[in-house]
């Protein structure tokens, strides 16, 4: 028999965690942390070239579920992903995105830096997390399979493939069985047998993303990706026929500004008004998770909400790290 656990009833399910890159320019008469309360203020000064009568709103207060100033990247793991990480393990499915401007620090968040082991972002220390708790359960038969899937312009291309990206047509379609998981037709999802190889992998495919230079970002990545971790456990005290299936999707999201600030035209620019566009359909089917009056979740109306679709909502667990850059000028 195969199976996914029954869902638990809990109101952690959904977590918003904000997370401040360093940055020598703080703008500290615009934005106020409070890591304390878990809050952030922000004051824009009105615009006086608007005239006299000027009703712009000047102050926001924002309530997180956590809010890390100066966060170190084992301090965003144990907050962010280690309790998903966990659930996945238990037979639930998870997702983590990072979420922001471009330059704020979402792909350092997910991948990691290069000065160091210290410096790893919550990709491979989830990786190193799941084969811990494998081993940690001998009792279990655990098969950890990946797959590494790029969405560039409304186009899907698998990472992990020998096929370049320049020559993969970009044309993977998402098909759902009929239990409702969600599944990419023709994907390379290769078995990581041990910790070693499976960031072998997560790196291999690293290398093969889409980049672009903007006034932003020199090296800013121009696509959504969704690195995927799939568990499969059968008991070896129990059946051997009942498989547990969960997943593990940890999305890089592209940058989210507005065109103007980039300085984009041509090719980026069309690259700009699909990320906006699919970040958009994004925003609404979260807003339509958290309406308990609303039958339908527009799902289909981008590639990166479909391929979510079985994780996102209902008893999987989701956290969003929100990459702020806390200077006066990245401030509408």
């Amino acid at each position: 028999r195969q199976g996914r656990r029954q869902p638990i009833m809990g109101r952690t399910n959904v977590r918003v965690v904000a997370r401040a890159r360093p940055t020598s320019s703080f703008a500290s008469d615009i934005f106020k942390f409070n890591e304390a309360a878990d809050s952030i203020d922000m004051r824009l000064p009105k615009d006086e070239s608007a005239g006299l009568v000027n009703n712009q709103q000047e102050t926001w207060h924002f309530k997180l579920d956590k809010v890390l100033s100066n966060g170190s990247q084992e301090q965003i793991f144990e907050i962010c992903a280690a309790d998903v990480v966990r659930s996945v393990m238990d037979g639930y499915n998870g997702t983590i995105l990072a979420y922001g401007q471009t330059g704020a620090g979402k792909t350092h968040t997910m991948s990691g830096g290069h000065m160091g082991f210290a410096d790893r972002g919550i990709v491979p220390r989830a990786i190193s997390a799941i084969y811990s708790e494998a081993a940690a359960r001998p009792e279990n038969n655990i098969t950890i399979k990946l797959s590494y899937v790029e969405i560039y312009n409304e186009l899907m291309f698998d990472l992990l493939t020998d096929v370049g990206v320049a020559e993969q047509s970009g044309d993977l379609s998402i098909v759902e069985d009929s239990r409702g998981n969600i599944q990419v037709r023709g994907l390379t999802t290769p078995v990581g047998g041990t910790e070693e190889e499976a960031l072998h992998i997560f790196f291999q495919g690293d290398t093969n993303r889409h980049v672009a230079e903007h006034a932003l970002n020199k090296g800013s990545t121009r696509s959504h990706v969704v690195f995927t971790i799939y568990v499969e456990s059968r008991s070896r005290v129990e059946s051997s026929e009942k498989v547990i299936f969960s997943k593990l999707h940890l999305v890089d999201l592209a940058g989210s500004e507005r065109v103007k600030k980039t300085g984009s035209d041509g090719v980026m620019l069309k690259e700009a008004t699909f990320i906006n566009k699919s970040l958009t359909f994004l925003e609404q089917v979260v807003v339509a998770l958290g309406n308990k009056h609303r039958d339908h979740i527009p799902y289909r109306q981008s590639k990166l909400t479909h391929i979510l679709k079985d994780s996102l909502g209902g008893n999987c667990k989701t956290t969003m790290v929100a990459n702020i850059w806390p200077e006066g000028k990245m401030l509408e």
